[in-house]
Formats: C-alpha cells, sequence, structure tokens
C-alpha cells in the first residue's frame, strides 16, 4: 500500500508525517514558513513543499464536501481522483497475483 501512495505523491510516509509535524510547528503568520517546512521535512524544495500543502487542503476540501468514499471498517476502499472518478477494489484484488 505505501508503494500505491508514492505513485501519486511522490512523498513516502516518513516526509509526510515530517511535513505534518513541521505545518504545526511553523506559524502560518512566519515569511519563511516554507523555507522552514522544507528544511524540516529535508530532501525537498520549497517548491514542492508549497505544492503539497495546495494538494492538501484540496484533498481536505474533497472530505470536508463529502465527495470522498473510505470505509477502512469494511472489506473495501474507495478512493477519490480529481473529485470526480471514484477508483475502488476489494480485499481480494489487493492480494492477487496479477
Amino acid at each position: 500500500m505505501e508503494d500505491f501512495r508514492n505513485v501519486f505523491s511522490g512523498w513516502s510516509w516518513e516526509e509526510n508525517k515530517l511535513f505534518e509535524l513541521a505545518l504545526a510547528m511553523v506559524d502560518e503568520e512566519n515569511p519563511d514558513r516554507w523555507e522552514l517546512v522544507a528544511a524540516m521535512v529535508g530532501g525537498k524544495s520549497v517548491e514542492e513543499v508549497e505544492k503539497h500543502y495546495e494538494n492538501l487542503l484540496e484533498d481536505l476540501q474533497c472530505i470536508e464536501s463529502g465527495k470522498l468514499d473510505h470505509k477502512f471498517g469494511e472489506s473495501h476502499l474507495c478512493l477519490q481522483i480529481d473529485c470526480a472518478q471514484s477508483v475502488c477494489w476489494a480485499d481480494e484484488d489487493q492480494n492477487s497475483d496479477g
């Protein structure tokens, strides 16, 4: 599943966690915010960090609008693509050899 996420975001789980921590620690009003966040994440440019933040805001907007269908407690997972299409699969699809 981690490989699947990396294909779409280009960010590892660890990088995302560092990104989240950096956002929590660096004040929104700090004029050097994106430089500091990029430095805390490491290996990402200021532009990549800003774009990742924009994507996060878009994802949150999709979630809050109810357009994201995720049922982690059940046997399937649906991912919203561009808030217009859903890609769904069941657990048995994820475990297939195909």
